[in-house]
């Protein structure tokens, strides 16, 4: 591919066959020329070749929902998840400072210990207990560093279409198992990477290509769908409306055990309060965040009809 020479606006999206990724090559793709680049083609965990690329799309926005999302192998290959969730994401930010262009990168609910009684605010203290949530720490702080334009999304319990995920996992074990245990003591908001891609592209649109660039709101934000639940009510709904779809099951819905995290060991902890406060979003950008079963309805209509 080389690069765009026109004048239409030009969006470099990294992890392009991610949950996100994928999505976000529907989004933008109203907006400009999508240079949608996997991992072959970019890879994050080599600093100089990312260089490269930047230099050579010289894209006004880039956008990077690529990241090391393998939170308990994490654990084990901490040198592997520093380099793509924080000094790739440090690298990308230093790109756009040099050319102006914006960034666009994506965190998490893992920043937080997950002991706040209430939904996180952006300027609640961090306090990551896992490698991932470390990394993608390190990521956010090397962005602030730079200097660039950047806007930092952070999001929780994402659910795609395109790629694995919990929702999927739970239709896949309803149709095979007879009986399933599901936590129930940990807390957020299953968020589509659709509505996350949709919510990207309205702020890249109205407020940066077709906006005063000057004013942009840079900064953190929080993204997720409204409202909460946990994992095992989570699993309760994914399975109720993929019956109504008319999917076999052999589990039946309502008889879900409903466990605690602690009988479900893990190498990486995970926050028991991941919910995302998003007032800032909708104040500043003046979006609606529907409700977390309209995200998982519609991806379950995707999936099987």
């Amino acid at each position: 591919m080389q690069p765009d020479v026109s004048n239409t606006p030009s969006i470099l999206v990294t992890g392009s066959n991610g949950q996100v990724g994928f999505e976000l090559r529907r989004s933008l793709a109203p907006l400009g020329n999508v240079i949608a680049m996997d991992r072959a083609g970019c890879d994050l965990s080599r600093p100089d070749e990312l260089r490269h690329l930047v230099r050579q799309y010289r894209p006004d926005v880039i956008v990077n929902p690529a990241a090391y999302t393998a939170v308990d192998k994490a654990e084990t290959d901490i040198d592997g998840a520093f380099a793509i969730n924080a000094i790739a994401a440090g690298v990308l930010a230093e790109e756009a400072k040099a050319q102006g262009c914006l960034l666009v990168h994506y965190s998490t609910d893992y920043v937080f210990d997950g002991n706040k009684d209430g939904a996180y605010v952006e300027s609640d203290a961090v306090n990551p207990q896992s490698i991932y949530g470390k990394s993608k720490l390190a990521g956010e702080q090397a962005i602030a560093d730079s200097g660039a334009q950047a806007l930092v999304l952070r999001t929780c319990w994402v659910a795609g279409a395109h790629g694995s995920n919990f929702a999927k996992t739970i239709l896949k074990l309803g149709r095979e198992r007879d009986s399933l245990r599901v936590i129930a003591d940990q807390f957020g908001a299953p968020t589509s990477a659709a509505l996350i891609a949709d919510v990207t592209a309205q702020i890249i649109a109205h407020r940066w290509l077709y906006g005063e660039r000057r004013a942009f709101p840079a900064g953190i934000y929080h993204l997720a769908a409204a409202g909460e639940t946990n994992w095992h009510a989570y699993a309760t709904e994914v399975l109720s409306y993929a019956a109504m779809l008319g999917v076999e099951l052999k589990t039946d819905p309502s008889h879900i055990e409903a466990i605690p995290a602690s009988a479900y060991p893990l190498p990486a902890p995970r926050p028991a309060n991941s919910r995302l406060d998003t007032t800032k979003l909708r104040d500043t950008f003046g979006i609606h965040l529907p409700d977390w079963r309209q995200g998982t309805h519609h991806l379950l209509q995707q999936i099987i009809i």
